[in-house]
């Protein structure tokens, strides 16, 4: 869709044109994005058409129900390239899914004396389901460190991943400094030592065109609300030889094959993993969101963030006591400018520019480890989508240029 034009794709999404939002400028996306109307009216059309229990009822109603959920489920799975309709599970987002991965593979097939390898740079989801499991079995938790002046990890630290480690748990797109990791190289030196690869692909899905099997990861997550898609609903990819030997994660309703008062059969995967009531609007919101990232094109997608991304690098860097956090170069931020400004905290970065209809986010960005490790503890984060335009970029720096002026510093 290359031809597509930013007037027409600011139409799509209903947030911008509500008079509450007139002269909003939304740059939180690698917290939450906004939806476009197709995903909001695939929602409302489950509830209005075939609102009931997928998977439960012989009825007509919940057959459509049961159509529409799986169907959303081989749409997530065509998205990420996965070999199998049955390696998507179901989550309600990355958090939920890396603790499934961590309560069932990682309690299962860690022992007293193996090693879990992470980076410096994972966002909390992907470091405490990993510290309990360690703690759990007595393994040893490793990290792996980034160039703290260009956020990459070199590639000496990955001889940390040796015959001992039995999971690698990496971030495929930093959240803090936008940096993209080698995954594939990763995973091969993963695999040559016998450990398994789990990739938070939070950031990464929502940006780029992401083949599982290509990067042959065993595990890879990722949450609907950053992608277009509703709150609430996420996935789990998994290879399957690795999904039929693990214990499912939570038990109940849907979830067994046979009850009886001595114990219980699972169902086959995924069901086994989707215990109860699924959340089946979700799902369908999910996948019209894969199909909307479709249409639009990850290489127009990608082109408009790098180009608006420099636009914003660049501006940023000519605005005095303005300290932009990670790479130099532009293009290895993913979208995702982190800065701070001298004298001034981020929470007042971010209310002063709230006060001028601006959003970004502050704080650790649930990356505490990576802040301390950096020497910054706080900073602000301006995180751009295909969505947003050259305009608000302008209209962003020229109010980050009076940031100290109105934090009462005369420059």
């Amino acid at each position: 869709m290359s031809s597509v034009s930013i007037n027409e794709i600011r139409k799509d999404f209903p947030i911008f044109s509500v008079k509450e939002n007139e002269g909003l400028v939304y740059f939180d996306s690698a917290a939450t994005s906004q939806r476009p109307l197709c995903v909001i009216d695939a929602v409302a059309d489950f509830y209005k058409r075939n609102n009931a229990n997928p998977l439960r009822g012989l009825y007509d109603l919940s057959q459509r129900a049961t159509d529409d959920y799986e169907s959303s489920r081989a749409a997530v799975a065509k998205f990420i390239n996965a070999k199998r309709t049955e390696e998507i599970i179901f989550t309600r987002n990355a958090s939920e899914s890396l603790n499934l991965i961590a309560y069932t593979y990682g309690m299962q097939n860690i022992n007293e004396g193996d090693e879990i390898v992470v980076s410096i740079m994972e966002h909390h989801s992907n470091i405490l389901p990993w510290q309990m499991v360690c703690n759990a079995k007595k393994a040893k938790l490793i990290w792996l460190e980034c160039d703290k002046e260009t956020g990459i990890i070199p590639e000496s630290e990955y001889s940390k991943i040796t015959n001992k480690t039995k999971i690698v748990a990496i971030t495929y797109v930093s959240n803090v400094l936008g940096t993209q990791n080698p995954v594939k190289q990763i995973a091969e030196i993963a695999h040559k030592n016998g450990a398994v690869i789990v990739v938070d692909g939070a950031q990464a899905v929502p940006h780029m065109k992401v083949d599982v099997q290509d990067i042959d990861a065993d595990f890879l997550v990722f949450s609907g609300h950053k992608m277009l898609a509703p709150m609430g609903i996420g996935a789990v990819y998994g290879k399957i030889e690795i999904l039929e030997k693990m214990n499912p994660f939570l038990r109940g309703g849907e979830m067994i094959e046979y009850v009886t008062r001595d114990g219980a059969t699972f169902a086959e995967v995924p069901h086994k993993f989707e215990a109860g009531t699924v959340n089946a609007s979700g799902a369908v919101g999910l996948k019209a969101a894969c199909e909307y990232l479709s249409k639009i094109g990850f290489d127009y997608i990608h082109e408009t963030e790098q180009s608006l991304t420099k636009l914003l690098f660049e501006g940023m860097k000519n605005i005095p006591h303005v300290h932009l956090i990670g790479n130099p170069n532009y293009s290895k931020h993913s979208g995702i400018v982190t800065f701070t400004i001298d004298d001034v905290h981020p929470h007042d970065i971010a209310s002063l520019l709230d006060s001028e209809k601006i959003a970004i986010r502050a704080g650790h960005h649930c990356a505490q480890p990576l802040g301390a490790y950096l020497n910054v503890p706080a900073t602000a984060r301006a995180s751009l989508y295909f969505y947003n335009t050259e305009d608000e970029v302008k209209i962003f720096l020229e109010k980050i240029a009076k940031i100290r002026s109105w934090s009462g510093y005369k420059d």
